[in-house]
């Protein structure tokens, strides 16, 4: 017994100290990487010291002497914050995720090759002006003294690895990432060109957007003239069946004059929509060389120049222009699939050879091969029949890292003009608004010249469908302080009917810039309370357009339930408004969704009608295009002897609706609040295994939020994950050209990507609340707000 007893108490002490060794280590972990802001550092190659000085939210603003040093210390300090999120998105666009995740990654890591996204960085890379080079560099060796010196973020500990130095090609990297991530047709166009053998040409054509239901455009008075009209390949009425844009990228900006501002000053407002995560997509940064550059706002972890944000002299901001800039073409191989046939002749067929290795240990050794156009990607579409070819606007000749570096040294409209020409494989709606009080918007985009409808796989036997060049960048629309006094962009059609070349047909749907537009005309003059307002916007002119036409139809309807009747009456007596604790939102969100599934999945095989539920935007232009009068084949459910009409199938959506709500919320519809069953968590990437969510607090949420992705502040869903956010503003900017010490600003998450700091997501609750923090520009302002100041000296 007493030999037990010792055994037992041996035991108890050996768990105790296994315990208390864990408990440790897990703070080591947890706490090691956390930087003191306020500890001078040494800092290899600097010439001069640099003061670092953060404010409340840990926000750094860097004075430097000169632009070495400058870069010198966002390297590092952008490492002291976002380091182990620098070396995922550096790895993305390597194509070795496997390395650090496991083999499950080959394919996405193959695919991310495919792309030869470094190849084109190191072409930008060797044609850069010195400065742009000397700049990289610096940032790189900031960044590479950091990690010689510092302990690193807990992922790389539960990971196991080691970063390696940073280059400046992988800085550019970053861009050729963005141009992926806010590329158009990936999707959508293979979709298609499934859904042809399930459907008829009306019904497929009935997904198509008919623009005429969207008249909406970002520069509706921009012409060219006749002579350059004239010598285009294309009219953009021939191509009224393209598609290709995938769903969740959206943006808002506007500004407004000196003559419509409160201020007498021009007032810029910017909110970029990206996919919602932690760490976040941007970081807050202002950099500032006395007399030489002070330059303020977002930029990526890794790469050193704002990418939206404002100087001493220029406000500007970005939303994607939606170019169909993505087309795929059916190859025909020879036998050994060595070669592909081209106008008559065999071409070799570019083959690349790729080793990935695996955190297992193991080393898969796979084949790349490449058209003259770009690469085949059956493996990635999972098109085993037909060998597929795509062509990319990423793969295009462009220089994004000259633009950003030069908007961050402009200093006026030309200037300005001058450093957008070069922004085109990241296509964007640039804002733009100066201390000198003018407005204007420049469509910085690059628009292939291509034949064809661009709605099929082009064949890819001939150069009849190969793109003939870019829209030059002097025949982009743009405008300069046009006489009503405000410039706004949200996504949808760029420009009138008549402009000669063809942009896309999938624009956003134009709900928000409808009532973005709407908002800026209420008033004869607004100021930044009116912006901050229109950020937090929710009320819908899609449930505007929509909801009457739901309601005629209930009302013809005999059938209805007491609950039915309840919920009904909440929808009746809706002001549009998709706040918290509406009951009528839950109503419209599902019964709209209910209405487009049941349009749809009578007709599709079980696996397209998931497709088509991730593919949202073509499930809007049927709804739009039914609601337009349109006759169509999709109302009538195949299934059932009886003909439906667009009324019977408004009401049996809306009885599967009140069952939904009923058995998720309960059968009392005051109780239906929208954000009982709209919610967003902030995820990290390591957050999907609960033992480290719980161990580093990775996550944040659920939180009820309002608002949908047709509200002007998006809290965006896919109909195959309801109601659960993962898309939505990334930031949100308002800039005062009177005073830039006034401007205010928020993101979704913080300054810091280390799960234990006080700056990881602390700023996501004033998100949600629709608050801001101030944006200090003046070195005075500055310096009153510092909590923390540090000091980079040299050795």
């Amino acid at each position: 017994m007493r030999t037990l007893k010792r055994i037992l108490l041996g035991l108890l002490i050996l768990i105790v100290i296994v315990v208390a060794a864990g408990y440790i280590l897990l703070k080591s972990m947890q706490n090691d990487a956390l930087p003191d802001y306020n500890r001078d550092l040494i800092l290899s190659r600097l010439t001069d010291s640099v003061s670092v000085f953060r404010d409340e939210n840990g926000i750094p603003h860097i004075f430097a002497q000169n632009e070495k040093d400058l870069y010198r210390a966002v390297g590092f300090v952008m490492a002291q914050d976002r380091l182990w999120q620098m070396d995922l998105l550096r790895r993305v666009t390597q194509g070795r995720l496997s390395e650090i995740l496991g083999k499950d990654q080959i394919n996405t890591d193959l695919l991310m090759r495919s792309l030869r996204i470094q190849e084109k960085s190191e072409k930008i890379l060797q044609t850069s002006s010195p400065e742009i080079v000397a700049a990289l560099e610096a940032f790189s060796e900031g960044f590479n003294y950091f990690i010689e010196r510092n302990p690193l973020p807990p992922e790389f500990r539960v990971l196991g690895y080691h970063p390696e130095y940073w280059k400046p090609v992988h800085s550019i990297n970053l861009i050729g990432y963005m141009a992926w991530d806010l590329s158009s047709g990936w999707n959508s166009e293979i979709f298609l060109h499934n859904i042809k053998k399930e459907i008829n040409p009306e019904q497929l054509a009935e997904l198509i957007p008919d623009l005429k239901n969207q008249p909406t455009e970002v520069f509706p008075d921009f012409t060219l003239p006749e002579e350059k009209i004239a010598e285009t390949l294309l009219s953009a009425s021939e191509n009224l069946e393209k598609m290709g844009i995938e769903i969740f990228h959206g943006s808002n900006n506007w500004a407004v004059s000196g003559k419509k501002s409160k201020t007498g000053k021009p007032i810029l407002a910017n909110d970029m929509h990206l996919g919602l995560f932690a760490p976040g997509i941007w970081y807050q940064i202002h950099q500032n060389i006395p007399g030489k550059l002070n330059v303020t706002g977002l930029a990526i972890p890794g790469q050193p120049f704002i990418i939206a944000g404002h100087n001493d002299s220029i406000a500007w901001g970005m939303t994607n222009v939606m170019v169909d800039d993505l087309d795929f073409y059916t190859e025909k191989l020879n036998e050994d699939s060595t070669k592909y046939l081209f106008d008559g002749e065999w071409k070799d067929l570019i083959i690349q050879d790729e080793v990935i290795k695996t955190k297992e240990g193991d080393e898969i050794h796979e084949t790349l091969k490449f058209t003259h156009r770009g690469p085949l990607v059956n493996r990635f579409k999972h098109e085993k029949e037909t060998p597929l070819s795509v062509r990319w606007l990423g793969n295009e000749k462009s220089n994004e890292i000259r633009t950003v570096f030069l908007l961050n040294r402009a200093n006026n409209w030309s200037d300005f003009r001058d450093a957008v020409k070069t922004f085109i494989s990241v296509s964007q709606n640039i804002v733009y608004a100066d201390v000198a009080g003018n407005i204007g918007l420049q469509c910085s985009a690059g628009i292939p010249v291509r034949e064809g409808n661009g709605i099929q796989i082009y064949p890819g036997d001939s150069s009849k469908y190969d793109w003939k060049g870019i829209v030059p960048f002097e025949e982009l629309p743009y405008e300069l302080n046009p006489e009503r006094g405000y410039v706004s962009s949200a996504n949808n059609k760029t420009v009138p009917d008549d402009y000669p070349y063809y942009v896309s047909h999938w624009f956003a749907v134009p709900n928000r810039i409808n009532r973005i537009r709407e908002m800026l005309q209420e008033k004869e003059k607004v100021g930044i309370e009116d912006f901050e307002k229109m950020h937090a916007d929710y009320k819908s002119k899609k449930a505007e357009k929509f909801t009457p036409v739901f309601l005629e139809a209930l009302t013809a309807a005999s059938d209805l339930s007491e609950t039915e009747k309840e919920a009904q009456k909440k929808l009746a007596s809706w002001n549009f408004v998709l706040t918290r604790e509406s009951q009528a939102t839950s109503v419209f969100e599902v019964l709209y969704q209910k209405v487009c599934e049941n349009l749809v999945k009578d007709e599709l095989s079980e696996e397209s009608f998931k497709a088509i539920k991730g593919q949202r935007s073509m499930l809007e232009n049927l709804m739009l295009s039914i609601l337009s009068g349109k006759k169509s084949d999709w109302i009538d459910d195949k299934n059932t002897t009886e003909t439906e009409t667009f009324n019977d199938i408004i009401v049996r959506s809306f009885k599967e609706t009140v069952e939904d709500l009923t058995a998720q919320i309960g059968n009392n519809v005051e109780e239906w609040n929208w954000s009982k069953i709209h919610t967003f968590t902030m995820s990290h990437p390591l957050g999907v295994v609960g033992a480290l969510d719980k161990a580093f607090k990775l996550n944040r949420g659920p939180y009820g939020v309002p608002g949908s992705f047709h509200t002007v502040s998006p809290f965006s869903y896919s109909y195959n994950n309801l109601y659960k956010v993962n898309h939505g503003a990334s930031h949100r900017h308002i800039f005062e050209t009177g005073n830039w010490d006034a401007s205010k600003t928020i993101i979704p998450t913080g300054t810091s990507g280390i799960p234990s700091s006080d700056f990881y997501l602390d700023q996501l609750e004033r998100y949600l609340n629709n608050e801001y923090h101030a944006d200090p520009f003046s070195k005075t302002e500055v310096e009153k707000a510092a909590t923390y100041k540090m000091s980079l000296k040299p050795e």
